[in-house]
């Protein structure tokens, strides 16, 4: 939802894809590879924050330099772990059934404490997400809120790795919001519909790939696209007429 608002797409697409050199370097050290993933995520997109906001370079150039080099890191690593080559496949292309309880659990506590913050500061964040000049002049600190809303991300593309993979993770933050873009009459409508469209992508492509013996996270992030043309084909119907 905030992601789509603020069109921070390619922030998502670079903190997931830096989440593999915190996968790979938990596997080499026998880490619990999330929680590694997890730092990993939150210090690459505290980087981007810090980088893309001092005003010489753009966001989008800081995510260009930490985005390969995680990668990078996460590459020359994977050459160490060859006994882990397919857990890798598992974390970069989504696998329900490498999904153990252990799993369920920190995922569970992740997306909590996401909900919890971001109903305590949902107006703030909304706030600077539609205009954080506007924000930044009624008194709130719209930096901090930037830092939170960055940190945010990293936890919502961590807790969905096991199921949907690093590669795809990015696509479930953007295409249900962006979805409920074209057919909410409201903010509030879209953010409600945003929930319900991804639940929708979940729960119906994990169907999917469970019939047609496909990776989950495909699945999953195909039938969320499918959604996407569906209502942006319905939204031009419905002017027309």
């Amino acid at each position: 939802f905030f992601v789509v608002l603020r069109r921070m797409a390619f922030v998502g697409v670079g903190v997931s894809h830096a989440a593999l050199g915190g996968v790979a370097l938990g596997l080499l050290l026998g880490v619990d590879p999330l929680v590694a993933a997890l730092a990993f995520a939150v210090a690459v997109a505290w980087l981007i924050g810090a980088v893309g906001g001092r005003g010489k370079l753009s966001e989008e150039t800081a995510i260009g330099i930490f985005f390969p080099t995680a990668m990078a890191l996460g590459v020359a690593l994977m050459a160490g772990t060859p006994d882990y080559r397919q857990d890798l496949l598992g974390y970069l292309f989504g696998n329900i059934l490498l999904v153990q309880r252990g799993d369920l659990v920190f995922a569970a506590v992740l997306v909590g404490g996401a909900l919890l913050v971001t109903a305590f500061f949902f107006k703030e964040l909304l706030f600077i997400s539609v205009d954080e000049e506007t924000a930044r002049a009624a008194g709130l600190p719209a930096a901090r809120l930037r830092y939170l809303l960055l940190t945010l991300i990293a936890v919502t593309i961590v807790s969905a790795i096991k199921v949907v993979g690093i590669v795809l993770v990015s696509a479930f933050l953007v295409i249900p919001a962006a979805t409920a873009q074209l057919v909410a009459s409201s903010m509030r409508a879209m953010l409600a519909l945003s929930v319900l469209f991804a639940l929708v992508a979940v729960v119906g492509g994990l169907w999917i790939a469970w019939l047609a013996n496909l990776p989950s996270g495909a699945a999953i992030v195909l039938l969320a696209a499918a959604l996407f043309t569906g209502a942006m084909a319905g939204s031009r119907f419905l002017r027309r007429a």
